[in-house]
């Protein structure tokens, strides 16, 4: 059986590391929190203290916040790609950016490591579920040889095409959620504004053209002032950046994107990275005058 070294033990890391153990993979896992290394530790993952699991490891996948994070996993000189074996396989769950996804796999080539991008969609719940949707960038070759892993924790499973094929798709692809929080705080001020009551002008959304997962999801979060705190604004924001920085790799031109961004970057500076992300709608609000959760009677 395949071992695997599993970096990032998070909300969805260590969903993800316990639906391989539920597929009967070996894994042992690492994450700098405590807290998340014991809770890994109780479904079944093996708890290392030190991330020296990557010596013995025949796939290393990481879950890490973005790509400064798995630039200095991959790079650094006492990094990943300078203990693991050559043939070990690399699977990187991560958002992350095209230039730092290039600049892995040449150096991943170099060692004699495969490395395959493959970020994730679907929350902590897609996550605990094993219903991700998977977008792969890699090798044929070596995608098919691991597609049991991709199973493990995912549903919906694309191989793409070639390295940073699949973080060009998980970016384009979650802007659309971003974008639709951002026009649907908007929808509700307007239809407020108007004397609709907010918990009801919601429900007028989701039973016309303009239903969604987000208005279904995100809807009663920002109606109840609640804000979703399962997801920090520093992530939002971070996704944002990310897209506008790949927009202008690839020479498009997405102004609208482009305000949707600044409007996360400002929430951030607003209220402070651990904020919820849903806290965008408060600059709506108090921008004109009506605090949703206040005007529910």
């Amino acid at each position: 059986m395949t071992r695997i070294f599993f970096l990032g033990l998070g909300h969805m890391g260590g969903a993800m590391a316990a639906n391989l153990v539920k597929a009967g993979f070996d894994v042992d896992g690492f994450d700098p929190n405590p807290a998340m290394l014991a809770r890994a530790a109780d479904t079944g993952v093996i708890a290392l203290d030190t991330a020296d699991g990557f010596a013995t490891a025949d796939v290393v996948m990481s879950s890490l916040p973005g790509p400064v994070q798995v630039a200095s996993v991959g790079l650094e000189d006492d990094g990943l790609l300078e203990i693991v074996r050559p043939g070990t396989t690399w699977i990187d769950l991560s958002t992350n950016d095209l230039e730092t996804a290039r600049r892995l796999a040449t150096h991943a080539a170099g060692k004699y490591v495969t490395l395959i991008d493959a970020p994730v969609s679907g929350g902590p719940e897609g996550a605990a579920a094993g219903t991700l949707s998977v977008y792969i960038g890699g090798p044929a070759e070596a995608v098919q040889k691991h597609w049991s892993i991709f199973e493990a924790i995912g549903a919906t499973i694309d191989h793409l095409g070639d390295h940073g094929a699949g973080y060009v798709a998980k970016i384009a692809q979650v802007t659309l959620c971003y974008t639709q929080t951002i026009t649907l705080i908007e929808a509700l001020m307007l239809g407020v504004k108007g004397g609709v009551a907010p918990a009801k002008m919601l429900e007028l959304i989701q039973n016309s053209a303009g239903s969604s997962y987000v208005a279904d999801t995100y809807g009663p979060e920002i109606v109840a002032g609640t804000y979703d705190p399962s997801f920090s604004i520093h992530l939002a924001a971070k996704d944002m950046r990310l897209a506008m920085e790949m927009a202008a790799s690839v020479g498009a031109d997405l102004p609208f994107m482009a305000r949707v961004a600044e409007r996360y970057a400002e929430t951030e500076r607003r209220y402070g990275s651990a904020a919820p992300h849903l806290l965008a709608a408060q600059i709506t609000e108090t921008d004109n005058g009506h605090i949703f959760h206040e005007e529910q009677s």
